[in-house]
């Protein structure tokens, strides 16, 4: 049911809703900046480090034919590189270049600024709230680190 008696949205239609709003942001944004969704994503996963295939794999929920896939095109545009794995000779760590790192940040920069648009209407104690109380729904499910806080974009900054 989307509607409570009282004409507010249930917390599942809020939920599912909530990911479409923020989707059609980042794929607004993907747009403009030459982007698929799932390479803004990428870029957006790689600004504070590197990852192994199967990190990147996990992380953005993608089967590795998908991943070498979205690499493969990312590589093409010039935005990321592969590069021997430190820890493992056998394998690659997935890298933004200096062009992708460019488009990364000004992406990145121009999706949280709408995405922060998005809550305007609330009070700044209902935000805190509604920061609080998603923060704790992604902490319990373990969701992985895919977007930084944006006073998160240095490398070795802390992530929650």
């Amino acid at each position: 049911m989307d509607k409570h008696d009282d004409g507010q949205i249930g917390v599942v239609a809020a939920l599912v809703r909530s990911s479409f709003l923020v989707n059609a942001v980042y794929a607004k944004s993907g747009r403009e900046y030459g982007l698929t969704p799932q390479q803004g994503q990428l870029l957006c996963v790689l600004m504070p480090r590197p990852h192994g295939m199967s990190e990147l794999g996990a992380m953005l929920g993608l089967a590795k034919s998908s991943l070498t896939g979205l690499v493969d095109r990312t590589v093409r545009n010039g935005l990321v590189q592969r590069e021997p794995d430190p820890q493992d000779t056998r394998a690659v760590r997935v890298a933004l270049t200096a062009q992708g790192s460019k488009l990364a940040a000004e992406f990145y920069a121009e999706t949280c600024r709408r995405i922060e648009e998005l809550p305007a209407s609330l009070s700044p104690a209902d935000r805190d709230a509604l920061a609080d109380l998603l923060g704790r729904v992604v902490l319990a499910n373990e969701v992985p680190v895919v977007f930084m806080e944006s006073d998160e974009r240095s490398p070795g900054a802390r992530k929650h």
